[in-house]
């Protein structure tokens, strides 16, 4: 059975709908970077996620090519993540999509280095004839946080957020936001097929003690 990241590691994708606070290991991660309108047809943020999927899609399928990765064993691909911010880091204005700017992930598998990587957006640009080259190698140790489930729309997040910034102020802790620590958003539902009242999302902020 293939490795499942969402099921190995559930204190990390799938929290309660209620503040609980986690320490988050260093991982790596296909990365795409980009700003502006997430909901853009045809806009960069959608273009990132096509990057994403081609790459990790094609480390996946790699045992059956030529190239062999040291220790790899079969996973499902984790779910689409995505860390954002706008010109201040501590707070979010859902209302002003255009300012967002967002470093869209995937997590990789800690068997696969960077060789593996620079193989796999290589071959992704040509068989899914698609420049990958925006794709980056990123290591990321977020460290201690708060988390939350929210359910819904992402407009609706505020109050989600609150109810995590109510729990800091309750246990001593205070929000971290800066340009290496930032909001944090794990998608657990495909959108695509799960209409948007019924979605799924982990929001995660980075902390410290007050």
């Amino acid at each position: 059975m293939a490795f499942d990241y969402k099921k190995e590691y559930k204190e990390f994708y799938m929290p309660k709908n209620k503040p609980q606070i986690v320490t988050v290991p260093k991982a790596n991660y296909i990365a795409v970077r980009g700003q502006g309108d997430p909901n853009q047809e045809d806009g960069d943020y959608k273009k990132s996620i096509a990057i994403l999927y081609a790459v990790a899609y094609t480390l996946k399928m790699s045992y059956k090519t030529e190239h062999k990765i040291d220790g790899f064993f079969d996973y499902v691909v984790p779910p689409l993540e995505g860390f954002w911010w706008q010109h201040d880091f501590d707070s979010i204005d859902y209302t002003d999509k255009a300012s967002f700017h967002w470093i869209s992930v995937i997590r990789l598998p800690d068997f696969i280095i960077k060789e593996d990587f620079d193989w796999a957006v290589q071959i992704a640009s040509e068989k899914k004839k698609i420049d990958c080259s925006l794709a980056e190698f990123l290591t990321i140790d977020e460290g201690l946080c708060v988390q939350i489930m929210h359910y819904g729309a992402m407009d609706d997040e505020p109050a989600s957020v609150a109810i995590m910034d109510r729990f800091l102020e309750e246990n001593g802790y205070v929000n971290d936001f800066h340009a290496d620590r930032l909001h944090h958003e794990i998608y657990m539902s495909d959108a695509r097929k799960v209409p948007p009242e019924k979605w799924k999302t982990v929001i995660r902020h980075p902390i410290k003690r007050k």
